[in-house]
């Protein structure tokens, strides 16, 4: 169990039996491993809005006459074989377990790719006529993303990409740091030294947002306490969304070698530029070079490095950035 991270999932990726045939989708990754550090809150959308199991197979499909509008696409919810219309039961219990979801105190989202209620991204979308087209996303996702902008979500297939399932469990813990600093009594120091421990992090994803977060944070005494909260939180999650690439990363390592000069010697510097470069060239996974840089930061207490979130941004056990 995770120190009080909680994520929502869809119920079938834990082994549940509630998908239309009467089966699962168990995700190994997320149940053996990543369930170890989190505590889930699981939902199926089809069976919780009233369909049994097993049941007949919905879709998509686009209705310009009226429907839900999803991913800007005008849909229903169809049954194609006997074609009943789940549009406005799964339109109006979404609405309402979305704003149940928000007494949970969310830190992410793991949704099911491909499902209408629960997919993501490219969910397909059929028309009267012709091929279907991957423009949709789930009814449900569609309500949980509306309702929840700045929440980490991510669907279980696209986190069998290294970098995609990095970035999410990043987001997941940046996430869950920022809403322990605002849900308390918190003071513009605060926020401060937040945003002093994660620049580094911040400049591995997006140098721009870096830069601009740092000008929002210098002015924060002139803003309302809410606004400075509410385009803090968007502006931070949504450059942490960004995946940091391996020429991003060498940017870091590199400004952290600097902090290392006149500590080290010339032959040290020599090995850990050239890890740094092999890691760039896609040669080196990222924990080579960041372990020796952490050796050396800690061995010789370099204070602004130690207090970076960067070094460790979640559980080495989970050894993501092994494969990054």
């Amino acid at each position: 169990m995770g120190d009080g991270i909680r994520i929502g999932i869809s119920q079938c990726l834990l082994g549940a039996e509630v998908r239309w045939d009467g089966g699962h989708k168990r995700d190994g990754f997320l149940v053996e491993t990543f369930g170890r550090y989190v505590e889930w809150v699981p939902v199926c959308p089809e069976v919780e809005s009233g369909l049994p199991v097993p049941r007949e197979t919905m879709r998509l499909v686009r209705s310009p006459r009226g429907g839900a509008l999803v991913n800007g696409v005008l849909v229903r919810l169809i049954f194609p074989k006997s074609g009943g219309d789940w549009t406005d039961e799964m339109a109006e219990w979404s609405a309402r377990r979305t704003g149940a979801l928000e007494a949970d105190r969310l830190d992410g989202y793991i949704l099911k790719k491909d499902s209408p209620s629960c997919g993501m991204t490219r969910v397909k979308v059929y028309g009267d006529t012709g091929p279907s087209a991957r423009v949709g996303r789930g009814l449900f996702a569609e309500a949980l993303m509306a309702r929840f902008p700045d929440l980490p979500v991510e669907e279980e297939g696209r986190l069998n990409d290294p970098r995609l399932r990095e970035n999410f469990v990043e987001r997941v813990f940046a996430y869950h740091r920022l809403r322990a600093l605002f849900d308390g009594r918190w003071t513009v120091g605060g926020l401060v030294a937040f945003h002093t421990a994660h620049k580094l992090t911040l400049l591995a994803h997006q140098p721009a947002a870096y830069r601009d977060l740092g000008r929002l944070v210098a002015g924060a005494k002139a803003l309302p306490r809410p606004e400075l909260k509410a385009r803090y939180t968007r502006e931070f999650m949504a450059a942490m969304s960004v995946v940091a690439t391996p020429a991003k990363h060498a940017n870091v390592l590199q400004h952290m070698l600097g902090h290392l000069r006149g500590k080290i010697d010339a032959p040290a510097r020599d090995e850990i530029a050239a890890l740094i470069e092999e890691h760039r060239r896609g040669i080196m996974p990222l924990i080579v070079p960041l372990t020796l840089l952490r050796h050396h930061v800690r061995r010789h207490e370099v204070t602004y490095l130690e207090g970076q979130t960067y070094l460790e941004p979640h559980p080495r056990e989970l050894a993501l950035r092994n494969h990054v």
